[in-house]
């Protein structure tokens, strides 16, 4: 019998020979964990015959890449339950997202919390049942036969996804067009759906560890001119013990919710009468926000940032010179007509001119450079300003002080010479990353945002050599960071590559928060220059950046990683004197006066509640310092210190409680062990 040839492949890495017509079920059947795999940087289902020369590496599906198959796959399953429940569905676009997955319908009404419960019964009966995915490649003909009666599908079989949101992608793609048939065990095909894939072997493999969790409206395309539809989401994990510590987190996330908190530390509140996405600020969040405002005002100017500031509004035609109008115009606010004078008869006899609230700051700054005559002695040239600035953010986007129509950006822009670029970028991310462990986070990754090389190329502005060079610049600054990098194809600003700094909080969510620029483009619309060395003009390098993106998103995701708990340094009630009863109410003043005198923020409680209903309003208040007097601490001299987490340490000398919270406030100490007073035996002097 005749040997069966064989091809090499690189699996891993390194060398090895398989027999021709080999799929990725037979190369791994050993390895249930391995649901997928990459060949040639492509994901691609286990079913699939590997070629000869392929690079083959395995997907697990408990990482990035098998969950996200694993949360594909259950949305396959989400929509056969749908439609085997509502024949007459019109099924939209199911991608997989972070955490989770969703699927839009159309022709259904609104879906019930009931009809959730349902659907996710049935759904568990299709994972038992064990139906394999099989891909099918069709031709554009097939696939408007298969398909004739779902019209959204028609429409991208049509248009191949084009100026569909990015979640067309799992649908269709430049590659051709494929089908998925859910096949029950006795071939039987029990469903099927237009999708690129890949998917998992059978739904057997989603297991228990999904779940559905919310529905809503949405729009065909995401075009709130398209279609009603509605939009079911779910989650899923590789184990339920997975499903379950994500819920948990959820749950830890919801106590952790900044509106909420916001309004029981009554830090802040977005008053109806005010408008969506505006925020009004209340004593304790001001002062919140003031000292988060000051030290980042100080930590610039250390750094050699000088201070600007520009108006809020401005001629339109500013904007049009920075290029911004043209790419950002629906999240502008629309123009105010100014300047416009009328006779008695309504005739215009001034033209007005359309007036716009600026939505960043950079176009001022650009003026600032532009006023006078610069040298290459002054460069770098660092402008920092706390611009307040407005977008016209859709209603629906809004949210809390995450995502806002008015906002306070903590902006800067450097003008340096080209050979400058490379260092002062470095330097600028060391000096993000300091300001934020200031705050006490910890945990940073880099993003590398590069311009889209493929069909969305056409939104970006520049020469081929200036996006290349300032995206190597940007690559050799992330490289000497030492932090990780993560690449982002595509999610660049129209005028040039970006970087990023993520940072994760307390229960493990990551966030945007600071981004540096490299803008090769504003320097020439607005004619921006330098005399050189030489005595010639050239054309500084503009590098925009911002520590927090806005300073009210700053303080709602302090909130939440803090849990409203804020370090004493922060806290707009840094100590609370609590007397134990009426007749101590004048020491506590005393305290509290020495304490104010120390610079520290300091109160008495002096109201008509019980004294243990004190301590609990302190608690509730989370009050870092809450210092306790009686009879026996007025005699000696001293206090009681209660701290948050309800231990105390009684008899402490107030000098001693003066000086050691003066000090833990000086130092920003951030760790909530870093507030305990040391105990007595271990008291320096004693």
């Amino acid at each position: 019998m005749p040997s069966q040839p064989t091809i090499d492949i690189a699996l891993d890495g390194a060398v090895r020979s398989i027999g021709a017509g080999t799929t990725g079920t037979a190369l791994f059947e050993r390895n249930r964990e391995i649901v997928a795999m990459r060949v040639d940087g492509e994901p691609w289902d286990l079913s699939r015959v590997i070629p000869a020369g392929a690079s083959v590496e395995p997907i697990m599906i408990d990482s990035e890449d098998g969950l996200n198959i694993l949360r594909h796959s259950a949305t396959h399953v989400m929509a056969q339950a749908v439609q085997e429940m509502f024949p007459d569905v019109n099924l939209g676009i199911g991608p997989f997202i972070t955490d989770g997955f969703y699927y839009d319908f159309g022709g259904i009404d609104a879906v019930t919390p009931e009809l959730l419960h349902d659907i996710e019964k049935r759904m568990k009966r299709i994972v038992k049942e064990g139906q394999t995915f099989r891909r099918r490649d069709i031709t554009e003909a097939e696939g408007r036969a298969e398909l004739a009666d779902q019209p959204y599908k028609l429409e991208l079989i049509t248009t191949k996804g084009a100026g569909a949101d990015a979640t067309a992608g799992v649908e269709v793609g430049e590659s051709g067009l494929t089908v998925y048939d859910n096949v029950r065990r006795n071939g039987e095909v029990a469903w099927k759906d237009l999708c690129r894939g890949p998917h998992l072997p059978s739904t057997r493999l989603i297991g228990q560890g999904f779940a559905l969790t919310k529905s809503s409206s949405a729009y065909w395309r995401g075009d709130q001119h398209g279609d009603s539809m509605q939009r079911i989401y779910g989650t899923a994990w590789a184990s339920k013990e997975d499903l379950r510590a994500y819920q948990e987190r959820l749950r830890e996330a919801e106590r952790r919710d900044h509106r909420r908190l916001g309004a029981e530390l009554d830090l802040f509140s977005f008053p109806e009468e005010v408008g969506p996405g505006l925020v009004v600020f209340h004593p304790k969040g001001g002062v919140l926000r003031h000292e988060i405002e000051s030290h980042v005002v100080r930590r610039h100017k250390e750094a050699g940032f000088d201070l600007v500031h520009t108006p809020e509004i401005s001629k339109g035609g500013l904007f049009h010179t920075s290029g911004h109008l043209p790419y950002y115009a629906d999240t502008m606010f629309p123009p105010m007509l100014v300047d416009e004078d009328r006779d008695a008869e309504g005739r215009t006899t001034r033209a007005g001119q359309e007036y716009y609230l600026k939505a960043m700051n950079c176009p001022m700054h650009n003026l600032i450079f532009r006023s006078r005559g610069r040298s290459y002695r002054e460069l770098p040239m660092r402008l920092f300003e706390m611009g307040r600035d407005y977008r016209y953010e859709k209603s629906g986007v809004v949210h809390g002080l995450t995502r806002m129509r008015g906002f306070t950006q903590d902006d800067s822009h450097t003008y340096c010479t080209p050979e400058q670029a490379p260092d002062e970028i470095g330097r600028q991310i060391d000096f993000f990353i300091s300001i934020l462990s200031d705050f006490g986070l910890t945990d940073f990754t880099l993003e590398l945002s590069t311009r889209d090389e493929g069909a969305g190329r056409d939104k970006f502005i520049g020469s081929d050599a200036d996006w290349a060079a300032a995206t190597s610049v940007l690559e050799r600054a992330c490289a000497s960071s030492g932090l990780e990098v993560v690449p982002d194809p595509g999610g660049a600003a129209f005028y040039g590559p970006k970087v990023s700094v993520q940072v994760k909080d307390a229960i493990g969510r990551t966030w945007q928060m600071s981004t540096i620029q490299y803008d090769f483009n504003q320097p020439e619309r607005f004619g921006l220059e330098y005399t050189a060395p030489d005595g010639s003009r050239r054309r500084p390098v503009m590098i925009h950046s911002a520590k927090f993106g806005a300073l009210e998103r700053f303080i709602g995701i302090l909130v939440e990683h803090y849990a409203g708990a804020f370090p004493a340094w922060l806290a707009p009630v840094q100590a609370r004197l609590v007397p134990v009863a009426e007749a101590f109410d004048d020491y506590c003043q005393s305290v509290a006066e020495r304490l104010r005198a120390a610079g520290v923020r300091a109160e008495v409680d002096l109201s008509d509640d019980r004294f243990g209903k004190k301590i609990r309003n302190a608690a509730k208040e989370k009050i870092p310092f809450t210092l306790i007097a009686g009879g026996e601490d007025a005699e000696a001299g001293a206090v009681s210190f209660r701290y948050r987490d309800g231990h105390q340490e009684n008899g402490i000398p107030v000098a001693e409680a003066v000086a050691h919270i003066a000090d833990v406030v000086e130092r920003r100490v951030n760790d909530p062990a870093g507030e305990r007073i040391a105990p007595a035996p271990e008291r320096p002097g004693e």
